[in-house]
């Protein structure tokens, strides 16, 4: 082989090396202007609504910066498991990712803190309020350089609270979900084990599946669109509403840092502006969307939704303080966030509780069973 056969085959395989590695060569020129490419992957799968979320954020930068950042974003298990996200992005394999913080639970059980729970009486916005102006995103920053990751973190999109979950029957009782295969993922995984259930995290893609196998008796996993997407109806026609297990959760959008500090000033600004109409982009699409799926699964599909009794959720919350109190007596960092969180919350909440008016009365007047507008 001659010199410049070699040279070219190095060359090549050098070029095929670095874009397996999922790596970005430095930007390209396309009619006078630079073009930045960026290769993401999601925590989920292509048909959920959520994998549709990330294709909302990415639009909006791509169209933000005029076509000078261009992000791609494939759905999970395309390049690494939704579990191995946060791994992927901080070695450079991937350039970014959408998921939830409580996906990297076993990284730090702290991060759990970020939708895992009930939030102190918060909802998901105003989780999200203490993160952008009561110190939650200085904290999540010395949290995820406590773990070597080497990310750029948006939390964003407050979630609507979470169904407790699809059973083959009702549950009226705590005592009703001893003993049950259950899936759930972050803190809520000590929970349910306290309350004397057999946990297994899963991704969303394979819930189902397990459910249909036989693997899992009981499951949660967010929302009425996603829910059915994913063929929770086919397995199940009973889901329970309302839980404390993940009352105030949000996505996350994340960057490898080394990528990030790279971009310029203008396009980090673009960035930052674009998560916040995504966020709220989000919020109003989620809205539209889930009470449509949820009328449909009613109508459609004969699901049967229950709330969860008041003794389940109070036992919830029982045991969320015992398993906390433990892991901030074991964890310094996660005592940190967890008091900053409490100190936040007393404040915020006291100031909803006095002056949002509840909205069940105004419910009842207009589509109450002798509502004004219940026939319409």
């Amino acid at each position: 082989m001659s010199d410049n056969k070699q040279t070219d085959r190095r060359r090549f395989l050098k070029g095929a090396a670095l874009a397996g590695a999922g790596m970005v060569a430095a930007p390209a020129v396309v009619k006078g202007q630079t073009v930045t490419n960026m290769r993401w992957q999601s925590t989920w799968p292509s048909k959920d609504i959520f994998h549709e979320y990330a294709l909302d954020f990415a639009k909006k930068v791509n169209d933000m910066t005029g076509g000078e950042l261009r992000i791609e974003v494939l759905p999970a298990g395309a390049v690494v498991p939704a579990f191995q996200l946060l791994d992927a992005v901080t070695k450079g394999t991937l350039d970014g990712g959408h998921g939830v913080l409580v996906y990297h639970y076993g990284k730090q059980t702290a991060l759990a803190l970020w939708g895992s729970g009930p939030g102190y009486a918060m909802d998901a916005n105003m989780l999200l309020a203490w993160h952008k102006y009561g110190g939650g995103k200085q904290l999540l920053e010395k949290l995820y350089a406590s773990i070597g990751a080497n990310v750029v973190s948006f939390p964003y999109g407050p979630m609507p609270t979470q169904p407790l979950g699809w059973f083959k029957k009702p549950v009226t009782r705590a005592e009703d979900m001893k003993g049950l295969k259950y899936r759930t993922v972050g803190i809520s995984i000590d929970v349910f084990q306290g309350m004397g259930l057999a946990v297994n995290a899963l991704p969303g893609g394979e819930i189902v599946a397990a459910m249909d196998r036989g693997l899992l008796d009981a499951a949660e996993f967010n929302n009425a669109s996603s829910d059915r997407v994913l063929g929770f109806p086919d397995v199940s026609k009973v889901c329970m509403l309302q839980s404390y297990h993940q009352n105030a959760e949000q996505f996350e959008i994340m960057f490898n840092k080394d990528k990030f500090n790279a971009l310029p000033a203008k396009m980090k600004a673009i960035i930052e502006n674009a998560v916040d109409a995504a966020s709220a982009d989000m919020s109003q699409k989620a809205i539209d969307r889930y009470s449509t799926d949820y009328i449909e699964m009613q109508t459609k599909d004969k699901v049967r939704f229950y709330k969860t009794p008041d003794t389940i959720l109070k036992r919830q919350l029982e045991i969320y303080d015992t398993v906390v109190a433990k892991k901030a007596a074991e964890n310094p960092l996660f005592k940190e966030i967890m008091e900053s969180q409490i100190a936040f919350a007393r404040r915020a909440t006291r100031w909803e509780q006095d002056t949002v008016v509840n909205r069940r009365m105004a419910f009842d007047h207009y589509f109450g069973p002798k509502g004004s507008l219940s026939k319409g």
